[in-house]
Formats: structure tokens, sequence, C-alpha cells
């Protein structure tokens, strides 16, 4: 009698508490898919911390920026812009636009990535997937905010935003495509997910 009454006393060792912390921290933080994931993370975070510092740059240096712009259309007046400098402050405007895209596409499409990987990290995608998806949006993402600043830079000795975007086709278009077709999977991913319903 004394021996059943002895078993049914719960042992210190076997409180809820005392299992969850025989759990070491690296296996929350180091599984395969957070691992698989890291590539792409590293390159959206990259991506954002391009955006931010774009901005610190215009809130420190616009006018440098600016009038480097200038220089470059000013140094190309006679060939490009035929010797009248006031056709290239149209395109001045718009390399300066372009420069401001470049700043917010990279915080916009670069949070966009992180949070598109953690999606796929929450529905439990296959650690191969997510690398190749997350690479893709966090190159994509990058590679299109620097598209803009590049375009906005060769605009004005170009003489035309126009021939700057197709001057640098090859960079926008994988880049956009990169991000576009990521989403469109990891859309997918998620009404996979929703029709097959809670996992056990």
């Amino acid at each position: 009698m004394q021996e059943a009454s002895s078993s049914t006393i719960p042992r210190a060792d076997d409180s809820p508490l005392k299992q969850f912390t025989r759990v070491t921290p690296m296996a929350f933080t180091r599984t395969a898919s957070l691992v698989a994931a890291l590539p792409g993370l590293a390159l959206a975070v990259c991506t954002v911390l391009f955006g931010f510092g774009m901005g610190g740059i215009f809130g420190l240096n616009e006018e440098v920026i600016k009038g480097r712009l200038a220089a470059s259309a000013a140094a190309v007046t006679t060939t490009v812009y035929h010797g009248d400098a006031s056709a290239a402050e149209p395109v001045l405007a718009k390399s300066w636009d372009y420069m401001q895209r470049a700043h917010l596409h990279g915080g916009a499409i670069g949070t966009a990535a992180i949070g598109l990987i953690v999606v796929m990290l929450l529905i439990g995608t296959a650690p191969r997937v997510i690398r190749i998806l997350g690479i893709a949006l966090g190159v994509g993402a990058l590679g299109y905010s620097v598209f803009w600043m590049w375009a906005g830079f060769i605009a004005p000795g170009l003489g035309s935003t126009g021939a700057a975007k197709e001057s640098l086709r090859w960079l926008a278009m994988p880049s956009a495509g990169a991000v576009m077709l990521a989403t469109a999977a990891v859309a997918a991913l998620c009404i996979r997910a929703v029709a097959r319903g809670p996992s056990e």
C-alpha cells in the first residue's frame, strides 16, 4: 500500500518546466529549416539596410548627390544635350526620383522578403524549398533596389532615364522576376497548407 501511494507522487524531475528546460536553445535556433533560410534572410536584411542607408545619405548629403547628377549631365551638354543645358533638367528630376525609388524599394521589398521567408518557416516548408525561394527573394529584392539607384546615377550622362533603364535591363528583369515568381510560389505553398489543414 505504501509503495502504491509513493508511486503516484510526481517527481520534481518530471515536471513540465523541467522537461522544457531539457531542450537546448540550439534545438530552437539551429533547425534545418532555419539554417536553410539564413542566406535569403541575410540578403533581405542587407536590402533593408540598403534602403535605410540611402535614406540616411539623402538626409545628410542630398545636395551633394544632386550636384553629382548635375555634374554628369553638364559633362555631356554638348554631345548628348546638343548644347541645351535646360534639356537636362527633366532628366535630372527623374534621376532623383529613381534614387528615391531605390530607397523605398529597398525598405519595402526587403521587409516583404523577410516576411515571406518567415511565412515559409511557419507553415513547415521543406528546407530545400526554403533555401531556393529565400535566396530568390533576397537576391531579387537587393538587385531590384540597386537597379533603381544605378539607373538614377547613369541617366544624366546618357541623356535619358529610358536609356538608363534599358542599359540595366539585364539586372532589372531577373531581379524583378525572381521576386515575383518566388512570391507566387510562397502564395501557392500557403494555399496548399490551408488545403491540407492543421498537421497532427
